[in-house]
């Protein structure tokens, strides 16, 4: 039987080109979405991944969406935390509102989504998480605070998590993307793109199906050695 590979946020974007990686790969893929019907249909009609909805800033939510994962198609074994949401503003107009709902989504949804599994990854004695975290999360971003924040997080938590799970076979490891050519970059006006793109020594976007395969190696039994690191797929834009 393949392992099971819960990816959150797995439907569109970023997290719909891992899916696709993975089952590609031999794993049996959930892909987790929150509120888009029509995009998750049409992702599961095309690939024939299962999709589950739930809201990974809930906890009680996240529990029974994997526990219902769990049921349908086995024990999750590997968890690609890749869902998550902007609320951009100058630090001076940001909200509680607005920290709070990136906050409960990109940071606090990790441990939703990783927590319930770990028990299981402990007592099966092998585990993958790989955390999407973000450039911005590396060096900071104008009109993200809240964002940057949770995304610098994130790296926190791999860091914990490798050193926890290491003996039982777990590893944890991020990756940073860099500028994606995802529906919401290509969605900002074309001078500002082409900002971005001037900011890029490799001269372009990075392509989703780029950062779904460093996703596929680090899940794979031969990056066993690789554990609490963090890939920085940024076409050269930011070093560490």
């Amino acid at each position: 039987m393949s392992r099971v590979a819960l990816v959150t946020g797995g439907s569109r974007g970023i997290g719909a080109a891992i899916s696709v990686a993975l089952k590609n790969a031999g794993y049996t893929v959930a892909a987790n979405y929150a509120g888009n019907d029509e995009a998750a249909a049409n992702f599961t009609a095309e690939t024939g991944i299962k999709t589950y909805k739930w809201n990974v800033a809930d906890y009680e939510a996240s529990k029974a969406g994997i526990a219902q994962v769990e049921a349908d198609l086995g024990p999750v074994d590997i968890v690609v935390a890749n869902a998550g949401i902007t609320r951009d503003a100058p630090f001076h107009k940001m909200t509680p509102e607005q920290w709070h709902q990136v906050i409960d989504t990109n940071l606090t949804g990790v441990f939703n989504t990783v927590h319930p599994v770990w028990s299981g990854m402990r007592d099966r004695k092998f585990g993958r998480v790989v955390v999407i975290s973000s450039i911005n999360g590396q060096k900071g971003q104008f009109g993200q605070v809240n964002y940057a924040a949770t995304k610098a997080g994130d790296l926190g938590i791999v860091k914990s998590l490798a050193q926890e799970g290491a003996r039982f076979g777990i590893t944890a490891n991020a990756i940073c993307p860099g500028y994606i050519a995802t529906e919401m970059v290509m969605a900002v006006p074309e001078k500002v793109r082409e900002s971005i793109i001037a900011q890029i020594p490799t001269g372009r976007l990075g392509e989703p199906e780029e950062i779904a395969r460093c996703v596929a190696f680090l899940v794979a039994d031969d990056a066993a050695f690789v554990n609490g690191s963090t890939i920085s797929a940024n076409g050269g834009q930011f070093f560490v």
